[in-house]
């Protein structure tokens, strides 16, 4: 019974306690009742009057009996009726209590639905928020729940409270990655102009300008971080203008300019039309370029791009490269931030920031996408992003 209760939703719980105790209520009222009735007069003792020549009741003057003893006679008959009369009563009304404890057990159903609707609201937001493409989308969602002060509003006013602390701790987040972004980058820039400048100089000593080179990696190794802080910060707001974009244009736009050194890079792009931010898209299409050349073998090594049409009203750029060999298991991890995954392999780009495939994740679902991977057979990655069509 316990194993029951647990499978059985609330609404059909209260339905059950509603039907349950209507019937407990009509069997009481109609044992009650037959109990009354059965302790009336069971037999009216009729005799025969003489004087009249007919029966009467208890209180009519008695005289002899005819032949046959008609009065013994009347009295067994009224006795079979009192004792049909309660059959009757238990028969009918049984029947009676059945069919109106099954139509109170619908209304039971009907009443459970009409009240557990304020928690079904609550579950909708709360399902809407949960199921969002990133972790802080959704929270600017509330239930704003109308009616008496009691528990059920209680409860949407708190969780309301909770989703707004929610809202203001991650805006907050955004907020100081951006400003702290842009606040570092105006030192660097003064630090690579005042590099140049002693470099160029024709009283250089070599160790002073390697020296100065050096730096200068490691100032545009930071750059590149602040960089792609700043677009991982505008990528998680969700995107407001949105323009037409062809992926495919991107796609050639972006093999044919990005540098790829001994790995052979080439595209099979088809039209696949969607609405976004132009920017944040090529940024997109650039980062699985870059990290496809990137994470690749020294030798014989290459990168695949495709664009076209997806399923369901969908456009995808699918980008699959050789390379190490990554366990299935390992794949998640990949869109972590700052997570690099073993050593670069290929030596003509720079090492990355580790924010390449964050930053993928986060512009398609600010463009109502996902992003994908699953590793290649015989090693690399193939990473699927998938859009909304226009």
């Amino acid at each position: 019974m316990t194993r029951l209760a647990r499978k059985l939703t609330i609404r059909a719980r209260l339905t059950l306690v509603y039907g349950g105790l209507f019937l407990i209520a009509g069997l009481v009222l109609l044992g009650t009742t037959y109990v009354l009735v059965s302790n009336g007069p069971s037999t009216l003792n009729y005799s025969y009057n003489s004087a009249t020549g007919g029966v009467a009741g208890q209180n009519a003057t008695p005289g002899p009996l005819p032949p046959g003893d008609q009065g013994a006679l009347v009295n067994q008959v009224s006795e079979d009726t009192w004792h049909d009369a309660l059959n009757a009563l238990l028969t009918r009304g049984g029947i009676a209590l059945v069919v109106v404890g099954v139509a109170a057990t619908a209304f039971g159903w009907l009443l459970a639905g009409r009240l557990l609707r304020p928690l079904h609201r609550i579950t909708e937001t709360a399902a809407r928020i949960a199921e969002a493409p990133a972790a802080d989308r959704g929270l600017h969602e509330r239930i704003a729940l109308d009616g008496p002060q009691d528990e059920i509003k209680q409860l949407a006013d708190t969780f309301d409270v909770m989703i707004e602390r929610l809202d203001h701790a991650f805006d907050g987040q955004r907020r100081f990655i951006a400003n702290a972004s842009h606040e570092l980058r105006t030192p660097l820039t003064v630090n690579r102009s005042l590099l140049e400048v002693a470099l160029y100089r024709s009283e250089t000593t070599p160790e002073l300008r390697q020296l100065g080179q050096t730096l200068l990696e490691v100032t545009t190794r930071h750059e590149r971080l602040l960089d792609g802080l700043l677009v991982l910060a505008r990528s998680e707001r969700e995107v407001a203008d949105k323009s037409y974009v062809d992926l495919a244009d991107i796609v050639e736009h972006l093999t044919t300019q990005t540098p790829s050194g001994a790995v052979t890079v080439h595209a099979l792009a088809a039209e696949a039309p969607t609405t976004g931010n132009p920017a944040l898209l090529e940024r997109l299409v650039q980062n699985l370029v870059d990290n496809g050349i990137r994470h690749n073998v020294p030798e014989d090594g290459w990168v695949e791009v495709t664009s076209g049409p997806g399923t369901d009203g969908t456009v995808t750029v699918q980008v699959s490269n050789t390379g190490p060999v990554i366990p299935r298991y390992d794949v998640p991890s990949l869109f972590e931030p700052f997570h690099r995954y073993g050593a670069n392999r290929v030596a003509p780009m720079a090492p990355g920031a580790g924010l390449g495939l964050s930053i993928v994740q986060a512009v398609a679902r600010a463009h109502g996408g996902d992003v994908s991977a699953e590793p290649r057979t015989g090693g690399g990655l193939i990473v699927t992003v998938t859009l909304p069509a226009a």
